[in-house]
């Protein structure tokens, strides 16, 4: 059969995506398990769910979600070697929000031209990272769209199945003023407020070390999307109550921690009370960027809060002492976040 020439002219090439295809076979394969019926190469993933009929009343939990402009830091770096990480971290933690554990992941590539090793390494860094929640890569798809993206753009989407117990789904319900805010913190922007990011810091040298982050622009702004799974787990297992979990990603904590507050209740926040990356200083300093608007588009340091009553609180703060963190408290109010020592 003579090679997709006239397809290859039309920018798409079809020799590209089978070498693709099989450099990352085994790293997808490594993430199988039993459940696994069919997978890469056909034309849709097949997970077995028997082991969902010992549950009362399983609850599927999907979300979908992406990395955003941080691709942009990894092409102009040259590193991909983390962004798999980033995209399964952040899609582990939507759905452990609502009290969900993953079982299987579908990632999607996507580019004007696929370069066959960065594919290949951002799909080494996926099954890498699905491989150290336990969730298999259950399949994906890899396309060449010239015309719809960019020479030299890169778009990575992943969308992650999980199953909870319907009578263990976190909603926030039982939220109530008096309850405790903990933190556990980020470990930079993960995923959200790189194009702000970027624009603030473009001209600078992103590859030296500097003093006042402890590491080069670029180092901190490729530092991975933590995933919250172990430690929420450990909590869980440890008897404690978790009323609500907020992942905090785009809208910072002005727009995530209200969707989990129910009816009558409001936050607050105490600034200072947390660890903040040096980044965002960093960015706001040279952005002079307005100290509400940080909140409203970083993390800020916070990567995940959860919301427990006071003895509940005091309990895994003496778990985990070294990475839990105070950060405020429930109280009377319209479902509105108030961050003291705003600035």
């Amino acid at each position: 059969m003579k090679p997709a020439e006239s397809y290859a002219r039309a920018g798409v090439h079809l020799d590209i995506a089978q070498e693709i295809l099989n450099r990352i076979a085994g790293a997808v394969r490594s993430t199988y398990r039993s459940e696994v019926i069919a997978g890469l190469g056909a034309f849709a993933g097949l997970y077995r769910a028997d082991a969902l009929k010992a549950m009362a009343e399983p609850v599927l939990v999907a979300s979908t979600d992406g990395v955003g402009t941080k691709l942009k830091v990894a092409a102009r770096l040259g590193r991909w070697e983390t962004i798999g990480y980033d995209l399964v971290h952040h899609c582990v933690n939507d759905i452990l929000v609502h009290g969900a554990r993953p079982l299987f992941f579908l990632d999607y590539i996507a580019a004007a031209r696929l370069e066959p090793d960065v594919v290949v390494r951002v799909v080494e860094s996926v099954a890498a990272a699905c491989r150290a929640v336990g969730c298999v890569l259950l399949g994906g798809e890899t396309a060449e769209m010239p015309g719809i993206y960019m020479p030299g753009e890169l778009d990575l989407v992943g969308t992650i199945v999980g199953v909870v117990e319907r009578h263990r789904i976190r909603d926030g319900r039982g939220i109530q003023p008096g309850d405790s805010l903990l933190a556990l913190p980020s470990s930079g922007l993960h995923t959200n407020g790189y194009s702000l990011a970027r624009k603030v810091l473009e001209d600078l040298d992103w590859e030296s070390f500097m003093l006042e982050l402890g590491a080069s622009i670029g180092e901190a702004l490729l530092a991975p999307h933590r995933c919250y799974l172990e430690p929420i787990r450990m909590l869980e297992e440890a008897g404690i109550e978790i009323k609500g979990l907020a992942h905090i990603t785009g809208g910072g904590v002005f727009e995530n921690l209200p969707r989990i507050l129910p009816p009558g209740t409001a936050a607050v926040l105490h600034r200072g009370a947390w660890p903040e990356p040096p980044i965002f200083s960093l960015i706001q300093r040279l952005g002079h960027v307005d100290a509400g608007e940080m909140f409203r588009v970083f993390n800020m340091g916070l990567g995940i809060i959860m919301i427990l009553d006071p003895e509940a609180a005091e309990r895994a703060l003496a778990l985990r002492p070294e990475e839990l963190f105070h950060v405020g408290e429930i109280v009377a109010g319209d479902r509105s976040v108030h961050i003291q020592g705003l600035t």
